[in-house]
Formats: structure tokens, C-alpha cells, sequence
């Protein structure tokens, strides 16, 4: 382990069980875990003043790099299997997988199941800096992602860019897939968000699901057989909800999350022309069968640059929401992950990471 001491903000290299390489960023009020052998996933991120991380672990925990017999029928199950909760990247493709370009991309994307390389940059003092970076096998895309702390500020700032090192185009689907959990999640949280409306899946029926397939809401009222939902409000544990839908139409790119016991949430704010959509998913404890079996209590608000989540091939076909970069050319975005004190909720979230409280 090698860690900077008596830093304000620092980065540690640590080992998670026996062999997973992961990197610890942290300044005075939160802290973020990395799995540069697993997708540089964010697999905590941490309130500190509560030491209390918001993210959800699956039940079968983390499953460490070429430990068990691989015996997964298809990329769903693979992805599933070494899901250990947690934020991951998705790209260059997102749900589920397909064939483009004469190779199969898998489920949920090739960057978030690869192993990225990372540099520390900064460390030990004011702020803490890494970079971190893939080069895809089945697509000629590199992704470079920055992510920093800095001193007394409640705020994960991440940099990120793609570029596609090919001579020809390349058609994408971009997200963030940050899963929370309990003790976090409970019927005390309320959700906000930037976006005006809410578009059920088309596809998606769930075990328990209040929204009609296919419909659009104004959010946060849903109606479904006469029956009125405010999906704003967190289910909680001992209920059952089942959905995916998507968050349409945003004034800017934001959400919060707050625990109005615990007095504080979680929220994200990015750029809305990169990430237009945002995929809204709820599991709890509703889903009887595989890989749930009624025992998963999460939901997710993941940023999207195209929707819906069956991946790229099916996108291109039905929305037409996909990117495209040309040979050589890059596009960059910004996503803050920002924690605030709060006990009614939030109005918005600026650019800069800055909350106004209810």
C-alpha cells in the first residue's frame, strides 16, 4: 500500500481482497474507491462526516480478476456475474449487447469490463489528481478520464474524452451507471431532477411497475390503471417496484438524491448536450428471478447520451439518438458528483457543483 500521509487530499494505492488493484482519492469530506482492474470502477464513493458510502453492493459481492471457473452463457450473465454494484462507465455500446460493425459488443460496454492504465498526477497537498485511461480491443476508441478532489469541497470532479483512433467513423452510446444502495436509499429519500418529463420503456413490463409501458409523464406524477404514483419518492424496502424508464427534456443536467433523515444526498450535474438522457432504474426487491430474486433494493440515475438501453444497434434503429465520431476526432465532457446538507431537498444543481437547497 502506498499512501501519501497527513494530506489534506491524497490518493492511495490499495488492494481490495487478495489481488483487486484499486485506487483510494480522498480529501476531509468524501472519498472514492476506484477498480482499475474492473472498468475503473467507482465501486464507494463516501460522505465522510457520516462515513457512509451512498453506493449499492450486490449479494454476491466483488468478484476478483481470473479467481472461479468463467462459465457464463453470454455477456449479459458475464457482466452480471462480475457486477459488484457500484458506478461504472458504459460505453461504446449500453443494455444490451449487439453486433455492429462485424464484431459483438457486449452488454453494458467494453470499457466497463476492461482494465484501465492510470497515472497519479497530484497528491498530498490541496488537491489530488489521477488520470486514467483504455484502449478498447473490439472498437478503436481510447478513453482518457481525470478525476480530482480539492480541499474542503464536497465535490468528485470528473474530466473525461473519447477518441477515435480509426480511419473510419464510429457510431457510439455513452453513460454513467452509479447504482445506490441502503443504508442510503430508504423511503426517506426524495429524488429531484433537472428534467421536465419521464418516458417509461417501451419494452421493459417489470414485476411491479407503476408507469405504462411506452407512456411519457410529466414528472414527478405517473398513472397507471387509475392509479396515481409520485415517483419522486423512494420506495422503501419492504415495498416493490420494478422500472426503467428515461428522463427527458432537461432545463440542465442535474439530479439529487436526498435521505431527508440523515440530513444530507448525493447528486450529479453534467453537460446536457452530451448527455441529453437520463436512465432511471428501480429494482426493489421486486424482480423474482435472475439475478435479483427478490433480494436487490437499488436504483440507479445514469446520464445518457442515447436511449433506449438495448444497445447501440437498437438505438440506431429506433431513436436515432446515437453519436458518431469521425476518424481522429475526440469529444470531451465534465460530470461533478456533489454531496450537500439538506432535509426538504434540492431546486438545482449549477454547473460548478454549487446546490440550492429547498
Amino acid at each position: 500500500m502506498n499512501t501519501q500521509v497527513n494530506a489534506r487530499c491524497k490518493i492511495s494505492e490499495v488492494i481490495l481482497g487478495r489481488s483487486m488493484r484499486a485506487l483510494r482519492i480522498e480529501n476531509d469530506l468524501l472519498a472514492a474507491t476506484v477498480l482499475v482492474d474492473k472498468g475503473a470502477d467507482i465501486y464507494e464513493l463516501i460522505f465522510k462526516p457520516l462515513d457512509l458510502d451512498v453506493l449499492w453492493k450486490s449479494p454476491w459481492g466483488l468478484k476478483e480478476q481470473g479467481r472461479g471457473v468463467h462459465s457464463a452463457a453470454n455477456s449479459v450473465e458475464a457482466w452480471l456475474e462480475n457486477y459488484a454494484g457500484g458506478w461504472q462507465e458504459i460505453f461504446p455500446s449500453g443494455g444490451g449487447p449487439c453486433t455492429y460493425k462485424g464484431v459483438d459488443l457486449n452488454y453494458h460496454g467494453e470499457a466497463s469490463t476492461i482494465v484501465w492504465e492510470h497515472r497519479i498526477t497530484e497528491s498530498g497537498g490541496d488537491a489530488a489528481e489521477v488520470v486514467l485511461s483504455a484502449r478498447l480491443y473490439r472498437s478503436p476508441f481510447r478513453i482518457e478520464r481525470t478525476m480530482r478532489v480539492e480541499a474542503g469541497q464536497p465535490l468528485l470532479i470528473i474530466k473525461e474524452r473519447i477518441t477515435n483512433e480509426g480511419g473510419a467513423p464510429m457510431d457510439y452510446m455513452w453513460g454513467h451507471h452509479p447504482a445506490y444502495g441502503a443504508p442510503f436509499v430508504s423511503e426517506a429519500c426524495r429524488i429531484d431532477v433537472g428534467a421536465r418529463v419521464l418516458r417509461a420503456d417501451n419494452a421493459y413490463p417489470g414485476s411491479d411497475n407503476p408507469l405504462e409501458l411506452g407512456k411519457l409523464y410529466e414528472w414527478p406524477l405517473a398513472v397507471k390503471d387509475g392509479v396515481q404514483t409520485d415517483m419522486s419518492l423512494v420506495p422503501g424496502p419492504d415495498s416493490s417496484r420494478d422500472i426503467l424508464a428515461y428522463f427527458e427534456e432537461f432545463e440542465s443536467g442535474w439530479y439529487g438524491i436526498t435521505n431527508t433523515e440523515f440530513g444530507f444526498g448525493v447528486g450529479l450535474v453534467w453537460p446536457v448536450e452530451d448527455f441529453p438522457f437520463a436512465w432511471f432504474w428501480q429494482e426493489m426487491n421486486a424482480s423474482p428471478g435472475y439475478p435479483w430474486y427478490k433480494g436487490a433494493y437499488v436504483m440507479a440515475i445514469e446520464p445518457f447520451s442515447s436511449y433506449p438501453g438495448y444497445g447501440l444497434t437498437t438505438v440506431m434503429e429506433q431513436t436515432g439518438t446515437h453519436r458518431t465520431l469521425q476518424a481522429g476526432e475526440s469529444t470531451e465532457t465534465e460530470i461533478r458528483a456533489v454531496f450537500y446538507d439538506s432535509t426538504t431537498g434540492i431546486r438545482r444543481i449549477e454547473s460548478d457543483g454549487t446546490v440550492q437547497v429547498r
